[in-house]
């Protein structure tokens, strides 16, 4: 059995926090184990949570167009979220939720070693950047996306508006697409 068998094994049978008590179906992660790069969300939807795929909704059809706008496929990259299991009424994640499902996430990360961490929103880019020593860089991602931060660790992490933002305001997907170019040379 390989590391991220094991660990599906034991994301799928978590009962550490309420959450396993309304989910559907945990949404582990999906795509290249090898994968350069990793996209970061906040926690599964109600599409996501019936079919325990990362970003099958209305947001991931947004995924999609902004990856093919980078010319890279899905299946190059990993898809996942700080959280497994979806809050109940897609409410935001609590703390204490956060802390104690996000240790599946760091095992992702240090499974995939990828090059890139893309965070998606301001909950994953607050968690992401905290975990891995950039706490100070911190600021709302209307400030920040787009920007490219150097880590102690061999990856980068880009933090990323959140693809729901384009279901809400159309106008918002230039921008997004426009930080989505700088991927490019990631792949």
């Amino acid at each position: 059995m390989s590391e991220f068998e094991k660990l599906r094994d034991e994301i799928i049978a978590c009962k550490k926090c309420s959450l396993y008590e309304t989910r559907t179906l945990p949404v582990i992660g999906q795509g290249s184990h090898k994968a350069k790069i990793v996209f970061c969300g906040e926690a599964p939807g109600a599409s996501e949570d019936k079919t325990g795929r990362p970003f099958c909704g209305a947001a991931g059809k947004i995924l999609d167009e902004l990856l093919e706008s980078a010319s890279i496929k899905r299946e190059q990259v990993y898809i996942c979220n700080i959280l497994k299991c979806r809050p109940p009424s897609n409410r935001n994640p609590k703390t204490e939720e956060i802390e104690i499902c996000t240790p599946y996430l760091e095992k992702q990360i240090e499974i995939i070693k990828p090059k890139v961490i893309c965070t998606l929103g301001n909950y994953s880019t607050g968690f992401i950047m905290e975990r891995y020593g950039l706490a100070d860089k911190i600021q709302g991602i209307s400030k920040i996306h787009g920007q490219v931060f150097e880590t102690e660790q061999d990856f980068v992490i880009i933090p990323l508006y959140h693809p729901a933002v384009a279901t809400y305001n159309r106008n918002m997907i230039e921008e997004l697409k426009k930080d989505f170019q700088l991927l490019k040379k990631y792949v």
